[in-house]
């Protein structure tokens, strides 16, 4: 920025002197000329000074953090934070697609037995805890039965985790955790430690999910000792193994990330499935040792145009989902967006990238006014959804870099299948004969009101941003265009959250991005026992839930699309959604960013990128 307003003051003061005359020339190339070894030895100056200044990458995270525990946070800010700082299991291969898991702190992938019930794992000697008083001045080597301890938080009711899904039900023996028998000193015979780098983990059924669930934020190891000293505020002293730990945290604010003095050695080798246009970038990280940079500064930014201005006048190395109302700022009008010339002329590129993530409006099952299984609350739902205009909401809120969403399944997740269209069409006009046919009559305000004559208003959560606001106009001309009068809560979305974990909310416009890469992690969101985490639409349907669990045994085949294409029917036929779209995501970069490649699953590049300073 200083740069640039440099340049711009230059140019104003010649401007305004109004260099013309030959005198004038004369008179200015005097000191001009006396001033070049200075400038030179300026020049000089500066470009050492790159070469020696830490590298920062500059980033911003679009929400503020609610935490930082592993097995309590699930927000994309925090979860961005977390894979930088703590270690789970296993990691995703940054460069592989399909996207495929490799070895994080263990020596290998683990030994497989007993039929896909018995996992077996090595961890690798040596890693320690970032240093922390709670360790008394100790260096704290982790050990497997670091692990037990940090996945049994996921069963500690005190935590009340969202990821307790993840494995309830499915390690052998975790029943006796449940309720007043939870203790961590309590041993199931799924999760042992067997000796010092030793983890065993043994399943009630075969699970072929089960080792994305190792690969996630909330699985990474954590320190009991920490736990303990700051109780319920270990959330605000994040103490792991990553490559990253915490240096200045203003909360919600502005977050710096150092490089770990103690990180493990950790030398970046290519796998075998890297795409052949990924090649030269797998061949410039080959042998590199990570991280490349020594800091990683990240501000929150909760309103596009901030985002934008800033991404443009550099103060972002990056800039992942151009925001829709944003987005003839950078790219053409074309049927196909491209980056406007002038920025690519600054070396600025432009990447499309598919976002496994769906964007679905959910209303609360259990909320008075709208929720329940009985015809007239599944009529009202049903009108709602065929109420909504999606191919507005593509076309003005998206500005076409959307693909309208037919199940819960983005395109290249497993499970996902081309061939199923949604039977929810926007048809107002049906919408308004559903809602006249059960009972919900329009009042001489031109609005409906309940079957018993109250009044009806509908109340839904947003989000107070320019997006959130346009978002609110279209939900209302949609509901208002049938005659459904709405109001609007605006909150930030980390409290939305938290009230709708707590059945506090009766709508919300949210979206789920994949935790991994396959439809399990999306059907979840609608599984009865997951209501209260996941599953904010407390949905608790027995054929819904029969069929979820039944897929959950299966691995990717022919049979469990059919039961995933059972359960959207369901869902389209209750409504407990409303399905909107699966984001394109057009993700801008800066020429100094080196060794960026978006992974569909894992949150941030920030180990693998690069600074070149003097460029930037």
């Amino acid at each position: 920025m200083k740069r640039y307003w440099t340049s711009i003051v230059a140019a104003a003061v010649l401007a305004l002197a109004g260099w013309g005359s030959a005198a004038q020339a004369a008179a200015a190339a005097a000191p001009a000329a006396a001033g070049t070894a200075p400038a030179a030895a300026t020049a000089v100056s500066a470009a050492a000074v790159a070469i020696t200044a830490p590298k920062v990458l500059h980033a911003f995270l679009s929400t503020g953090e609610t935490g930082l525990d592993p097995a309590v946070a699930s927000d994309l800010a925090s979860l961005s934070l977390l894979e930088n700082l703590f270690d789970p299991l296993l990691r995703y291969d940054y460069l592989a697609r399909p996207v495929r898991l490799q070895p994080n702190t263990v020596s290998a992938m683990p030994t497989i037995d007993e039929g896909g019930l018995r996992y077996t794992f090595h961890l690798q000697p040596g890693i320690v805890f970032s240093p922390d008083p709670a360790f008394h001045g100790t260096r704290r080597e982790v050990t497997a039965q670091d692990y037990v301890y940090s996945l049994m938080r996921l069963y500690d009711p005190a935590l009340k985790s969202p990821w307790l899904f993840l494995l309830e039900g499915k390690l052998e023996g975790d029943s006796a955790l449940k309720g007043d028998g939870f203790r961590y000193d309590r041993p199931i015979a799924g999760l042992r430690a067997l000796d010092k780098y030793t983890l065993q983990l043994r399943l009630t059924a075969p699970d072929p999910n089960f080792l994305f669930y190792l690969a996630i934020p909330a699985t990474g190891v954590v320190a009991r000792e920490v736990a303990d000293a700051y109780g319920n505020q270990f959330g605000n002293h994040p103490v792991g193994t990553g490559p990253f730990v915490m240096g200045e945290w203003k909360h919600s604010d502005k977050i710096t990330l150092l490089a770990n003095p103690d990180y493990r050695p950790t030398i970046f080798h290519a796998g075998p499935d890297v795409a052949p246009a990924d090649r030269a970038l797998a061949a410039a990280l080959e042998g590199k040792r990570l991280p490349l940079v020594q800091r990683v500064e990240v501000k929150i930014m909760e309103e596009y145009q901030s985002r934008m201005l800033g991404f443009l006048n550099g103060e972002f190395d990056y800039l992942e989902q151009v925001p829709e109302s944003m987005k003839d700022m950078v790219l053409t009008p074309d049927a196909t967006p491209t980056l406007k010339p002038e920025l690519a002329r600054k070396g600025m590129t432009l990447t499309p990238f598919p976002v496994l993530q769906t964007y679905y409006m959910w209303m609360n099952m259990d909320a008075p006014l709208i929720g329940g299984y009985s015809k007239d609350k599944v009529a009202l739902r049903r009108a709602i959804a065929l109420g909504y205009n999606g191919a507005e909401d593509i076309a003005l809120l998206k500005k076409g870099l959307a693909l309208p969403a037919q199940t819960p399944l983005p395109p290249n997740v497993r499970g996902y299948d081309p061939a199923f269209r949604s039977p929810t069409v926007y048809d107002p006009a049906l919408a308004r004969a559903l809602l006249d046919r059960y009972g919900y009559r329009l009042g001489a305000d031109g609005y409906r009101r309940q079957p018993n004559g109250q009044p009806l208003t509908l109340i839904m959560h947003t989000e107070p941003t320019t997006v959130g606001r346009l978002r609110d106009e279209l939900w209302r001309k949609n509901l208002n265009a049938i005659g459904l009068r709405v109001e609007f809560k605006s909150d930030k979305k980390t409290e939305v959250i938290k009230a709708s974990r707590l059945g506090k909310v009766m709508m919300f416009e949210t979206n789920w991005i994949a935790d991994f890469p396959d439809g399990d992690n999306f059907y979840q969101l609608l599984y009865g026992p997951n209501s209260g985490r996941a599953n904010y639409a407390r949905f608790n349907l027995p054929a819904f839930n029969q069929r979820y669990e039944q897929a959950s045994k299966l691995g990717d085949s022919p049979e469990r699309t059919k039961l995933f294409d059972e359960m959207a029917q369901l869902l389209h036929a209750y409504a407990p959604w409303v399905l909107l779209t699966h984001p394109i995501s057009a993700d801008l970069q800066q020429p100094w960013l080196q060794h960026y490649k978006r992974h569909p699953v894992a949150l941030t590049a920030w180990r693998y990128v690069d600074i070149e300073r003097t460029a930037r």
